[in-house]
Parts: C-alpha cells; sequence; structure tokens
C-alpha cells in the first residue's frame, strides 16, 4: 500500500491564511455522538440514533461576564503598595476578612480524614491516627 505524497483534507479548507485574513481550516466546532463500546445486540445503533435525533452543541467558551479588562501576564502590577499576601491568613496586609468570606477553621485530622482512602503506602492513616490521638 503506497504511503506519502499530498493527502486532500477532508474538511473544507486546506489551509488558512496569515494573521487577519485567518479562518478555520477544521470545518468549526463540532460535537458527534459518542457511544460507549460494548453493550447487547443493537444497543449501540439504538444509542447513536437517540444522538442522532437531537444534536448536541459544541462546547463554547465562557464570556467575561463580568466585562473586566483581563490583564496580561506579563503586565506590571496595578497595585504596587498591596501586599503579595493580602487576603490571606498570614502575612502583611489585611486577612480573608477583606474578601467577605469567614475564615474556616478546620483540624488537620479533618483534611487527613478526606484523602486517607486515596493512600496506597498507609502513612497517611498513621498520621491521621497520631494526630486524632492527639486532638489535633
Amino acid at each position: 500500500m503506497p504511503r506519502g505524497g499530498y493527502r486532500k483534507p477532508g474538511n473544507p479548507a486546506p489551509v488558512s491564511g496569515p494573521g487577519a485574513l485567518s479562518r478555520r481550516t477544521d470545518g468549526g466546532p463540532m460535537q458527534g455522538p459518542k457511544v460507549a463500546p460494548g453493550g447487547k445486540y443493537g444497543e449501540r445503533k439504538a444509542m447513536q440514533e437517540m444522538q442522532s435525533a437531537a444534536p448536541m452543541a459544541a462546547q463554547q467558551r465562557q464570556p467575561n461576564k463580568q466585562n473586566i479588562p483581563l490583564t496580561p501576564l506579563g503586565a506590571p502590577t496595578a497595585r504596587p503598595d498591596e501586599p503579595l499576601t493580602t487576603g490571606s491568613p498570614f502575612g502583611p496586609g489585611p486577612g480573608p476578612e477583606i474578601l467577605g468570606k469567614k475564615p474556616e477553621s478546620a483540624k488537620v485530622s479533618d483534611v487527613l480524614s478526606q484523602i486517607v482512602n486515596y493512600d496506597s503506602t498507609g502513612q497517611i492513616a498513621e498520621l491521621y491516627d497520631y494526630l486524632i490521638s492527639k486532638g489535633l
């Protein structure tokens, strides 16, 4: 079977123009039917037909809902006199109260209890048991 050479693109445009003349070459956003492998006889076809009956919209990017201008990553700071730790419960500057949020006071053992089941080494469980025994 021969390989290489020119391959005609299956979508509308083979190439895009430069800069302001650029256009999508993939035919635009599209989401086709998604059918899981396996299942009983006829289930895949039924699933494809159900999904084809009501086409799914392509995902759209979320617009900037508040119309706040976005600051570029390399831009100089707009608040040169504000400490970097402003809004955090440590360091100089006002704490979390300026954000309108009540600071949460969680024990270390509360945090570890949420991840202890995901630790395959058993070290988190040992640390969790130790902290519980100390009342932390």
